[in-house]
């Protein structure tokens, strides 16, 4: 029979993966591990983990295997029908609670800063609703809508909802099209899929388990993101924000493309790498 400690060692995985996997198969914390690491593992546990270890080998990613993720200091399920939400994302919900606050104080005169009263979101393409999700727990007054294509995503992304008590309305359609005809938002949010069909990055690491609807438009890249820059001045209330992920070579074509669409303050921010990955403007 083999320990915690051996089968970390034969995993041929990182330590760090190889304890997350044994979390999961033995439903035990990080703490009990390092304390029982010479502890005899069941056969049928240790079979389960070996069996994870060779699909992590095979690179499908830890999240599906674990069937969870980190965002935003929030533990949200996730499945192959979703993206696999990434740190850099973090900076997308980061420009919404700022704009959120400053249409409060713009509107409401004499409304406390960070709290966001009395306006509302729209994040199009929720996928796992990570975004959504942490911005209406960061910012409970505020309205939050939520929308995705997929069926299977939306019933991922309402139970990560509730799980996390967080309210959020939810609507299945094509961007826009899934919205009831009234109502405008002060923000609106999305990472929508901007990745070119040849780019090369669609065959590496994770992104060849994802859903290739959620990453590529089958075309430049930019096919989404037109769309959502020129449908924005129907939904956004006066002096609404838009803000959008990217990639990294796209700040300057979103750029272009809000100002064409008569966006005000357009500006760019940089992820933790440094690299151009959000773009917003305001009407």
């Amino acid at each position: 029979m083999q320990t915690a400690q051996s089968l970390t060692s034969i995993s041929g995985l990182p330590r760090l993966e190889a304890r997350m996997l044994l979390e999961m198969v033995l439903g035990k914390p990080r703490e009990w591990l390092l304390a029982h690491d010479t502890d005899l593992i069941a056969p049928d546990a240790a079979a389960q983990f070996l069996t994870l270890a060779a699909q992590r080998r095979q690179g499908t990613p830890m999240a599906h295997l674990v069937g969870h993720r980190e965002f935003m200091g929030h533990r949200l399920r996730v499945s192959a029908d979703v993206l696999i939400p990434r740190p850099e994302t973090e900076l997308l919900v980061e420009m919404a609670l700022q704009s959120l606050d400053d249409s409060a104080v713009r509107f409401l005169p004499g409304t406390a800063s960070g709290n966001g009263a009395g306006c509302s979101l729209l994040d199009l393409g929720t996928g796992s609703g990570a975004v959504a999700i942490s911005v209406a727990l960061a910012r409970p007054s505020v309205r939050v809508v939520a929308t995705d294509l997929s069926q299977t995503a939306l019933v991922l992304a309402q139970k990560n909802a509730q799980q996390l008590e967080a309210r959020i309305q939810f609507w299945r359609g094509n961007w826009y099209e899934a919205l009831p005809p009234e109502g405008r938002f002060d923000v609106i949010v999305s990472n929508p899929p901007y990745i070119a069909l040849n780019d090369p990055h669609l065959s590496q690491g994770d992104l060849r388990f994802e859903p290739v609807g959620a990453l590529t438009d089958g075309a430049d890249g930019l096919t989404a993101l037109r769309h959502i820059i020129s449908g924005a001045p129907q939904h956004l209330t006066a002096g609404g924000w838009l803000w959008l992920e990217h990639g990294y070579e796209q700040g300057e074509e979103v750029t272009q493309l809000l100002l064409k669409a008569g966006f005000n303050a357009v500006q760019t921010k940089q992820d933790l790498a440094g690299l151009p990955r959000i773009t917003g403007g305001s009407l």
